[in-house]
C-alpha cells in the first residue's frame, strides 16, 4: 500500500486499513478515532522459543483484522476476572500492541505515548477496560500504543537456560515495533513518551537504564516507580523456590515441560509461604510478588538510580512522582487499614526504615504520628515514594530534566478513607472511572464535577509533556524542589513530604541482596 493509498484509506473507509512491516491489519472507527487491537509485534513466546527472548513475528498475507486485544499473558487467574477480561481471546499470541489514533495518516507525525502497565510484575493485561486509552488520544492529540508483557515466571523469573528479564526484553521489542511502524499509524517515530505505573513505572525505570532501550524513546513519565530491583543472587533463590513447587529446577528446560497457563500457580502458592524465607530474601517477603526486575549486569547492568545519577538517561525528559497515600490501597484491600498498633508500627519501621536507626528516626521526624499513621507512612516511603522521588533527584543529578508531582486529592470512595491511594491516577489519567480501579476508588457512582476537571488536568499535563516536554510546571531542582501537586485546587509548591525526603537522601536504593 503506498502512501496515498493509506491516506485514501484512513480518510474514506469505516474500516481503516494500515500497513505495517509484517502485513496489513484493518482496524475500527470508534468515537473519531481509528482503533487497531491486537496487532503482533514478537512471535508466541512458545516451544522453542519459551522462556527466550521476544522474536521478530512473521509476515502475514492479506489483511489482518485488529478489531480485539490479543490474549493476556500467562498469570494468576484471579485477576483475570477482576479486571473484567476473562471473555479476552485465548492462544500463545500474548506478545501485542494496540494503538489509538486520531487519524492514521503517515503524514500527521502526531507525538506517541507509549503505555506500560503495572500489577506487581505478576499481573497485567493492555485489554483491561482501566486502559482504555481513547481520552488520551482524543483530548491531547495523540497516537496511544498499549503492549502486553511476559509478566512471573514466564517473564520474570531469573532461570539457568534463559535471558534475564524477559518482560523488560519484551517492551523493548514492543518500542522497536513502535519505531518501525508508528508513523503509518500517524505517529512520529522520533516523539515517543513511555509512561507507566507501578511496576509498569518499574519499567519505566529500568529502560531509562537499559542499553538495548537507548534511542527508543524521548520522554518517560514514572507513576509510583516501586524501589523493588533484585540482585541476580536473590533472584536465582526466588526461582529455586518458585521451580520447587511444581517439585522442578529453576532451569528453562525444566519449566518449559509445564503448560504457562498452569505455571502461574507456583507464584501463587509460594506467595503465602513468602515469610518463611525472610532470613533469606529480608524485605520481599514483606511485597506482594516474588518478581522484580533483576540487576544481572546485562540486560539490565545497574539499578535506575545508580544510571540515572551517572547520566545514562540525561537525554530523556523525565516526569516521576507519587501518590501521598500509596501503601493505604493495599491495607484496605487487607482489611487492616487504620488497625496497625505498636508492635505493628516497630516491626514495619525496623523493617523499612532507612539505615539501622530507622525506627528512631521515624519516630523523631514524626512525633505526633499514631502507630498507625507509622505503619503506612513507612511502608509508602519505602515502596512507591521515596524510589520516585530519588528517580527524579537522580535524573537531574546526572545532567537530565524531570519534573515532580503527587497525587494528594483522596479517591471518594469509602467518604475518603482511601486517600491518595496507589492506583488512583490510573483512573484520573485514562477517564475510566467506571472499570478496574475505578469502580474500587469511585464507587461506581460517576465522577463528580471536581474529579472530572482533575481528570482533564491530568490528560492535558501529560499530552502536553509528549508533545513538547513542558508538562506545565517547572523542572525539579536540588534548591527549590518544586512540585507539582494534583488536588482541588491543584498547586505548585516545595516537595511536600519534606521530612521523608530527609530520612531518605542518603538511602541508594541498592539491588536488594540475597541475605544468606
Amino acid at each position: 500500500m503506498t502512501t496515498a493509498e493509506s491516506r485514501a484509506t484512513a480518510a474514506g473507509s469505516a474500516e481503516p486499513v494500515v500497513r505495517t512491516a509484517a502485513g496489513a491489519v484493518r482496524g475500527r472507527r470508534e468515537d473519531g478515532l481509528a482503533v487497531f487491537r491486537g496487532i503482533p509485534f514478537a512471535e508466541p513466546p512458545v516451544g522453542d522459543a519459551r522462556f527466550q527472548a521476544p522474536r521478530p513475528v512473521r509476515a502475514w498475507d492479506g489483511t489482518r483484522d485488529a478489531f480485539v486485544f490479543g490474549p493476556p499473558p500467562p498469570q494468576e487467574s484471579a485477576f483475570l476476572g477482576r479486571a473484567g477480561v476473562l471473555e479476552a481471546p485465548t492462544g500463545d499470541d500474548w506478545l501485542t500492541v494496540n494503538v489509538w489514533t486520531p487519524e492514521p495518516d503517515p503524514a500527521a507525525r502526531r507525538p506517541v505515548m507509549v503505555w506500560i502497565y503495572g500489577g506487581a510484575y505478576k499481573l497485567g493485561h493492555s485489554g483491561s477496560p482501566g486502559y482504555d486509552a481513547r481520552h488520551i488520544a482524543r483530548d491531547g492529540d495523540v497516537v496511544v500504543v498499549t503492549l502486553n508483557y511476559r509478566v512471573g515466571v514466564e517473564g520474570f523469573a531469573h532461570l539457568d537456560g534463559a535471558p534475564a528479564n524477559r518482560g523488560l526484553l519484551d517492551q523493548v521489542a514492543a518500542l522497536e515495533w513502535v519505531r518501525e511502524n508508528i508513523a503509518a499509524f500517524g505517529g512520529d517515530p522520533g516523539r515517543v513518551t513511555v509512561f507507566g505505573e507501578s511496576a509498569g513505572a518499574g519499567s519505566v525505570a529500568a529502560l531509562l537504564a537499559m542499553p538495548s532501550a537507548a534511542g527508543l524513546f524521548r520522554r518517560a513519565i514514572a507513576q509510583s516507580v516501586p524501589g523493588t530491583y533484585f540482585s541476580g543472587e536473590l533472584a536465582g533463590d526466588i526461582a529455586g523456590a518458585l521451580a520447587a513447587e511444581a517439585g522442578l529446577r529453576p532451569t528453562a528446560a525444566d519449566l518449559s515441560t509445564v503448560d504457562p497457563r498452569q505455571l502461574p500457580a507456583t507464584g501463587e502458592a509460594l506467595g503465602p509461604r513468602m515469610r518463611r524465607y525472610e532470613e533469606r530474601w529480608g524485605q520481599v517477603v514483606h511485597t506482594l510478588t516474588p518478581f522484580a526486575p533483576v540487576v544481572d549486569g546485562e540486560v539490565l547492568p545497574t539499578t535506575p538510580w545508580q544510571a540515572l545519577a551517572t547520566g545514562a538517561a540525561r537525554d530523556v525528559e523525565l516526569i516521576a512522582g507519587h501518590n501521598r497515600d500509596e501503601y493505604r490501597l493495599f491495607l484496605a484491600l487487607g482489611g487492616q487499614l487504620g488497625r496497625a498498633g505498636e508492635e505493628e508500627a516497630a516491626a514495619a519501621l525496623r523493617a523499612f526504615g532507612p539505615g539501622p536507626d530507622g525506627e528512631r528516626a521515624y519516630r523523631a521526624a514524626f512525633p505526633e504520628a499514631s502507630p498507625a499513621e507509622l505503619h503506612e507512612r513507612v511502608q509508602s516511603d519505602w515502596l512507591f515514594r521515596m524510589p520516585s522521588l530519588r528517580l527524579a533527584e537522580a535524573q537531574v543529578a546526572g545532567g537530565g530534566r524531570a519534573h515532580l508531582y503527587e497525587l494528594t486529592w483522596p479517591a471518594p470512595a469509602g467518604g475518603g478513607a482511601m486517600g491518595a491511594c496507589h492506583g488512583l491516577d490510573i483512573p484520573l489519567l485514562f477517564g475510566t472511572f467506571d472499570a478496574d480501579l475505578g469502580m474500587l476508588l469511585f464507587g461506581g457512582s460517576g465522577p463528580s464535577p471536581e474529579a472530572e476537571a482533575l481528570s482533564s488536568r491530568f490528560r492535558t499535563a501529560w499530552t502536553a509533556f509528549a508533545t513538547t516536554g513542558d508538562p506545565g510546571w517547572p523542572p525539579y531542582d536540588p534548591d527549590r524542589r518544586l512540585t507539582q501537586v494534583f488536588d482541588a485546587p491543584p498547586e505548585v509548591t516545595p516537595y511536600p513530604e519534606e521530612a521523608s525526603r530527609r530520612l531518605w537522601q542518603d538511602h541508594t536504593f541498592p539491588a536488594l541482596p540475597l541475605l544468606t
